[in-house]
């Protein structure tokens, strides 16, 4: 391995030391505690090592929300296993709601705060792009053909409205389940 190639793998460890360090302290603490001067103290670097990886806490919540996204995609293709119909959306909304309860920060990190990531353009990375691809797939069937990425937008929305409802403490979180089966029932006519 040339020097080149062993301070790259370096550099990509920081970097990713960086991301889980924010990541762990966000989700024990919120996402105030997280700061540069408290990250460069935990992963034992100075802060301008961490702005030579990162311009700023901006830049971490987007490194952190695309470390969710692709974690999501991969637990809503996991969920997605079966015969298509309803029972596939339903473990699919199940795992979404699932997912964004057992990560309150990273799901904040990807959807609540200004990560500076574009959705639903272009530039949207492909992480993004992917998990709600994996939605798309399996709700094309129901949508008007014309607008099946509208289709999927609502759905989407209405999950995160759920999970963000549920978190605030404005919704009964025993009553969870009761809405998920009746939003897959709306979107999911046959």
């Amino acid at each position: 391995m040339s020097v080149r190639e062993r301070k790259e793998r370096e550099r990509a460890n920081r970097h990713q030391l960086i991301v889980c360090t924010a990541r762990e302290l966000a989700e024990s603490d919120g996402w105030d505690a997280v700061t540069t001067r408290r990250l460069a103290e935990r992963i034992e670097y100075s802060q301008p090592v961490l702005y030579s990886h990162f311009r700023g806490k901006r830049e971490i919540l987007g490194a952190v929300a695309l470390e969710g996204f692709a974690e999501l995609t991969g637990a809503l293709r996991a969920a997605a296993k079966g015969p298509a119909g309803r029972g596939t959306v339903a473990a699919l909304a199940r795992t979404y709601i699932g997912f964004a309860t057992d990560n309150p920060a990273l799901y904040d990190a990807m959807f609540s705060l200004d990560n500076g990531l574009p959705f639903a353009e272009e530039s949207t990375p492909a992480p993004l792009q992917e998990a709600f691809g994996v939605l798309r797939d399996h709700l094309a069937d129901y949508a008007h053909p014309d607008e099946p990425g509208l289709f999927v937008e609502a759905f989407w929305a209405a999950l995160h409205g759920l999970v963000t409802l549920t978190r605030a403490g404005r919704l009964p979180a025993e009553r969870l389940p009761d809405r998920l089966t009746l939003l897959v029932d709306r979107f999911v006519s046959r």
